[in-house]
């Protein structure tokens, strides 16, 4: 077992621009600013991280929605009760704005006591009143509608947050309903999710509903880049052997503000005693010195006579529960960095909640949602004074000898790299992505490094302001739809979720050495694109398949090169930036087929043998050897796709002798389908 504390699979360090946190005339920042500009639009979807100011964004769309474009009344609708806290009268005429955000309490309804009868009825008498703006959780949404019909909230504003709860999956009920209003097409709809992985596995609209909705993207990097005091971001996984509570203090600093995360009692990492386990984490800490009356926390007292306060969430109590939540939520403490040092939590303390000061996210235990994982980390990354650096650690049992446990612990094993090479995916700039060609030129606002701008290369801008990079490779095929550009330019990191998730991608991506890259990056991820996207055409599919695998090895590159050391500080916020340079001009030329030939899993390979201990190792790859797959009929049928485009551009078909193991793959391919046919032929 490595004594190491941490080893980050990512470490991100932005600028402190102080950008994302300052306010124009209007009083909004600049992801409120952008999203105000498209308040015109009948439906509009903001993707913007947590902390960002979501909230307010609708409060200012809304306020001009009922004000200026007609529309009756708006619905604000959350996930759970507290979350409506975020929507509470608001003065923002006090900071420039043209009117107030007003609720009147009695439509306020996660506030309401009493049974969702009682809420679906009030939603009714709502919208017979005069007034404008109603708060209510999705649940009691889903009842209003199905009590009202989707014609009664015609003319009005429905805004959903935290948007990634819906789903296209016909037993969930708000995705349903979300779909009878775009066909109807009598309400706005602002949606919005701090999530950039929505539904996870499930679309969360069907793809003809999402054409119509206008997206507002603010990214991770713009985010943090911009604020005022946090300078970098880890995130990494740590492996133990026997019971977590044994290791957790291996990764968890008594000195960091930290919300730890238990595992579920169903799950492999749980000891099947929660209360048991919180115990054993405050005994590993400190002497336990009696609970404090006001709050409920308990007080620990550590090495050197410090006490600490740590507050328990999974206690089954619900006074003892109650009276500690009701303590964290206390708005005179929200400013106050010594109120609470530690929180345990099994399922509370993810979406919405706010504790600026939090600089460390402990999970024990793989999350099975992408999103969960994002809401989670969102938790360390808030900007507070005198908070430099956050973390999100995943503590992740090894695989031991038995081998069931050896397959369940390899699968978690497999899911938490997929898990980090997406957050890498949604914590770099944006990758704006161009063929080049002799008319290419540069773009205003994009620092092309020294000696600027090179009409004969392909050439690497960024954008300091905006966190875009501008990338010329050649060969390039571009998105022809409105669609295809779309998905390129605001949802490759769905495509790149979509791929690391494939367990065959992964598998062999980490573990197959008679692996060819193109394997990967043109078989399983134009397979994936086809399954995800069958609307599109074959070329636009072939040009989201190319955007989403650069935009993922430029990813893996860059890191390889810049980052070398995680703790090398000097590097400032240039690393990755650097690390694009660095390997556009280490080839002789970025082309398509060039980063085709990079195997997306190889840097995550590097980590996972720094982290692991080598007999693991060896175990997980045993596990995946022993599955290994021969080629599919499908498989080889888009090989031979493959080995007709290769005719088409080299005058002949590829070669079984081939020293090259892309040329040798296709023709063999080409063999396998031959096979088939001779076979079939002769009965």
């Amino acid at each position: 077992m490595s004594t190491e504390k941490q080893v980050p699979s990512v470490s991100v360090t932005y600028a402190q621009t102080g950008a994302s946190t300052r306010s124009n005339e209007l009083g909004m920042r600049p992801m409120q600013e952008r999203a105000y500009e498209k308040r015109g639009e009948q439906y509009l979807l903001i993707k913007s991280p947590p902390a960002s100011g979501k909230s307010r964004a609708l409060m200012f769309i809304a306020l001009d929605k009922l004000h200026n474009q007609g529309l009756k009344q708006a619905i604000i609708v959350v996930p759970e009760k507290t979350i409506g806290a975020s929507f509470n009268d608001e003065p923002l005429s006090r900071f420039g704005f043209w009117a107030d955000w007003t609720v009147r309490p009695e439509w306020n309804l996660c506030n309401a006591p009493g049974s969702e009868g009682g809420k679906v009825n009030a939603v009714g008498a709502f919208l017979k009143s005069d007034d404008t703006v109603l708060i209510c959780t999705h649940a009691t949404f889903r009842f209003a509608v199905d009590k009202f019909g989707v014609e009664a909230f015609d003319n009005r504003l429905i805004a959903v947050d935290e948007f990634h709860h819906v789903s296209a999956n016909p037993d969930n009920k708000l995705g349903q309903h979300l779909g009878a209003f775009i066909a109807r097409d009598k309400v706005h709809i602002v949606a919005m999710t701090g999530s950039y992985f929505r539904g996870d596995a499930e679309a969360v609209l069907m793809p003809e509903d999402e054409a119509k909705f206008d997206t507002v993207t603010y990214t991770y990097y713009e985010q943090l880049n911009g604020y005022k005091y946090l300078k970098r971001l880890d995130i990494g996984y740590y492996f133990y052997s026997g019971s977590y509570t044994d290791d957790i203090l291996k990764v968890l600093d008594p000195n960091e503000k930290t919300i730890i995360h238990i595992p579920n009692v169903n799950s492999r990492e749980s000891t099947k005693d929660k209360i048991k386990e919180v115990e054993h984490i405050i005994e590993e800490l400190g002497d336990w010195k009696g609970v404090d009356p006001e709050t409920g926390f308990h007080l620990v007292e550590v090495d050197g006579g410090r006490v600490l306060k740590i507050a328990d969430l999974v206690e089954d109590e619900p006074a003892k529960r109650d009276k500690v939540s009701a303590a964290l939520k206390d708005p005179s403490q929200k400013n106050n960095r010594d109120h609470v040092d530690i929180i345990i939590a099994l399922g509370m303390a993810k979406e919405g909640f706010d504790w600026i000061w939090c600089e460390h996210a402990l999970t024990v235990g793989y999350r099975s949602s992408l999103t969960e994982i994002v809401q989670i980390i969102g938790r360390a990354t808030r900007d507070a004074e005198g908070k430099t650096r956050a973390r999100f650690t995943n503590l992740i049992a090894e695989p031991d000898a038995s081998e069931e446990a050896v397959t369940e612990a390899v699968n978690d094993t497999l899911k938490a790299i997929a898990a980090s090479l997406l957050m890498e995916q949604v914590l770099a700039p944006r990758f704006n992505f161009t063929p080049k060609n002799p008319n290419s030129g540069p773009t205003d606002g994009f620092d092309y490094g020294e000696g600027g701008y090179d009409p004969a290369k392909c050439n690497v801008g960024f954008n300091e302001d905006t966190g875009q990079f501008q990338i010329e490779i050649k060969g390039l095929a571009e998105p022809k739809s409105k669609e295809a550009t779309r998905i390129c330019q605001e949802d490759l990191n769905e495509v790149i979720t979509a791929f690391v998730q494939d367990k065959t991608s992964i598998e062999r991506g980490l573990f197959d050495e008679e692996l060819v890259p193109e394997e990967l990056t043109q078989l399983r991820m134009g397979k994936i694109i086809k399954e995800k996207y069958p609307e599109l055409d074959e070329e636009d599919q072939e040009a989201v398949r190319q955007h989403a695998i650069a935009a993922l090895n430029l990813t893996q590159e860059a890191k390889k090169l810049a980052l070398g050391g995680n703790d090398d500080e000097g590097k400032g916020n240039t690393a990755l930036i650097d690390g694009v340079r660095k390997f556009a001009m280490d080839v002789r030329e970025l082309d398509i087929d060039l980063i085709d030939r990079i195997n997306p899993f190889s840097e995550a390979y590097a980590i996972l043998a720094k982290t692991m201990s080598e007999d693991s190792l060896r175990q997980v790859a045993a596990v995946i050897s022993a599955k290994k797959v021969k080629l599919t009929p499908d498989e080889a049928r888009d090989l031979a796709k493959r080995a007709l485009k290769f005719k088409q551009e080299r005058g002949r078909l590829p070669s079984i002798t081939s020293p090259d193991a892309w040329e040798k793959r296709m023709a063999e391919g080409v063999a396998f389908l031959a096979r088939m046919k001779a076979e079939a032929a002769s009965g």
